[in-house]
Order: structure tokens, then C-alpha cells, then sequence
């Protein structure tokens, strides 16, 4: 488990051995500095040890929790950028229970190499919800299709490919498709 002792300990300006010696019943640097890098599994009776030592709550030591969302600077409408009225946040994305990832190599149409995309399975009975959106659909042999889905016919569904002049790929019977939900993109 990784922990917020290094962070702490800077922080109050102390060495390895001053908080060793510290602790309650001394303990050694190195032993510190092993609780502090994941090589010594840092224990509830550790945690207490160390938060005595550093004058903080064992809950101190745990890794901060990730943000679930990230202040609002600005809003950019017709007229420019403005600062919001009142203090907003922006949630972050949370990839929905059971979605996949495709991973974008090459840039295709309006995907970009680097770029990774989100993907909701759905099932056949769900497949008429994905027209004109992009799907990943399974084929035979460890092979995919994918771009936008045109349309569903009973058991077959028509992808159009996201690079221009490709020809329309029919699948059958297809078990699934993934449909894109959410773009990741680093600028």
C-alpha cells in the first residue's frame, strides 16, 4: 500500500532516523525507509507508531482520495471564455459497470492515434439504441469491426468505417457491440 508517510515527514522537516527515533519503541531508518517505499507492508500498528512520531491521525498516512471532480475556471461560449457565475465543478469520467476499452493506434476519421475510447457492451436486444453512433463489433476469427453503425436488420447489423472510401462491413449474429460513450483525448 502506498502511503503519505514520505509526504508527511518532509513536510515536518525530518530525516529517516529522526522519526525512527521517534517512534515508540525506536525503530531504525531503514525500517522507515522501507514502510515509506511499499517494501515493508505499512500495518495498523505501524500506522500507529508513525502517526504518533509525526504528530499526525494514522488516517493521515492513507493515500489521499482521487478527486471525483475539477473546479471550473471558465466557461467558453459564443462571446469567449467567462468565469462562471458561481463556483462549479466538473465531474470526471467513471467508465460505466462492464465497459471496454478500444484503444486508437492510427488516426480514422475523426479518431486521433493516442486517443482511447470508452465503449457500453450491449447486448442484441439493445443493438437498435447504437444506430448512428460508433460500435466495435466482434467478427469471426479474433477480429473486429468498427465504425458507425448505419443500421440493424433482425441479425445483421451495417458498420460504416471510419475512413473515407470503405466500403460498409456487414456482421451477423454479432453477441455483442460496444458503443462509444466516451472519447479520452490528451491534447
Amino acid at each position: 500500500m502506498t502511503s503519505r508517510l514520505r509526504e508527511l515527514r518532509k513536510a515536518r522537516g525530518l530525516t529517516l532516523a529522526e522519526v525512527a527515533a521517534r517512534c515508540s519503541p525506536p525503530t531504525t531508518a531503514v525500517t522507515i525507509g522501507r514502510l515509506e517505499t511499499g517494501m515493508r507492508q505499512l500495518s495498523l500498528p505501524w500506522m500507529e507508531r508513525i502517526a504518533a512520531a509525526l504528530d499526525v491521525e494514522p488516517a493521515d498516512l492513507l493515500p489521499a482520495q482521487s478527486a471525483s471532480s475539477l473546479p471550473v475556471a471558465a466557461i467558453l461560449g459564443r462571446d469567449g471564455p467567462a468565469a462562471p457565475a458561481a463556483p462549479l465543478t466538473a465531474p470526471l469520467p467513471v467508465p460505466v459497470p462492464g465497459a471496454i476499452a478500444l484503444l486508437v493506434q492510427a488516426s480514422a476519421g475523426d479518431y486521433r492515434a493516442g486517443d482511447t475510447l470508452w465503449l457500453e457492451q450491449l447486448p442484441p436486444d439493445r443493438f437498435a439504441e447504437a444506430v448512428n453512433t460508433d460500435v466495435l463489433a466482434p467478427r469471426p476469427v479474433g477480429r473486429f469491426a468498427f465504425g458507425r453503425l448505419a443500421a440493424v436488420e433482425g441479425a445483421r447489423l451495417q458498420i460504416l468505417p471510419p475512413a473515407p472510401g470503405s466500403r460498409q462491413v456487414i456482421i451477423a449474429d454479432a453477441p455483442w457491440v460496444g458503443r462509444a460513450i466516451t472519447l479520452i483525448r490528451r491534447l
